[in-house]
């Protein structure tokens, strides 16, 4: 592990050399990293970047598996209600459709954008992203894509969707038979795919790798 220090005379060095935290504005040098370290902002503890294996290959893999978890997530039946001897199984987008049939339209569009075109299109920029990096082609095309991605990110809200999926399991317990589908199982680890997708594409190689500042910058 390798922490970033403050240092005196900040103001002659170039802005390349400089970083700031993005918690508290420390504003410091920046270190050069070995495979395996990272960077802590000496002040408030902050992870400023960090230098990690095989960053472009574990992360294709990672946005792949995504992919193929994307369709069952949201297409198989997340949970199966039997009610007085009738059932029905609702999945992500049978829940959109019945949101617009019941002339809740705007509530509709919100859950299709965020439970399933953002989250879609997050994961297509990474993939594109990704390739340029591994094929060396078309990188101030990733540039443009990794910006849109990071502009994407607050709006993919899969956890909360999944945070009342659940909520509506515990309420309907009582009152019908629930059985869990498959999709939900699928959704849950889309979920957590995502998650460890946004931990191993570190950032700041990915940025490097795109500008061309560092040729192993993605290894």
């Amino acid at each position: 592990m390798s922490d970033s220090v403050d240092a005196p005379g900040l103001s002659d060095l170039p802005l390349d050399d400089l970083v700031a935290c993005h918690e508290c504005d420390l504003l410091m040098r920046k270190p050069r990293l070995a495979h395996g370290e990272k960077a802590l902002c000496p002040r408030c503890g902050y992870e400023l970047f960090a230098h990690r294996h095989n960053v472009v290959q574990r992360s294709l893999a990672l946005v792949i598996a995504a992919l193929l978890l994307y369709v069952p997530a949201n297409f198989l039946p997340i949970m199966q209600l039997n009610v007085l001897g009738q059932s029905s199984q609702d999945t992500v987008w049978s829940g959109v459709v019945g949101l617009f049939n019941t002339d809740m339209r705007g509530i509709s569009v919100v859950v299709f954008l965020c439970s399933m075109l953002i989250p879609l299109l997050k994961l297509l920029c990474q993939l594109c992203v990704l390739l340029t990096i591994h094929f060396n082609i078309g990188r101030s095309y990733g540039l443009l894509l990794y910006r849109i991605y990071h502009h994407l990110r607050d709006w993919g809200m899969l956890e909360v969707y999944l945070m009342g999926v659940l909520v509506a399991i515990v309420k309907l317990a009582d009152m019908a038979a629930i059985t869990i589908g498959l999709g939900l199982a699928c959704f849950i680890g889309l979920l957590l795919v995502q998650v460890w997708l946004e931990v191993v594409m570190s950032p700041h190689q990915i940025w490097q790798a795109l500008s061309g500042e560092d040729a192993h910058a993605g290894d």
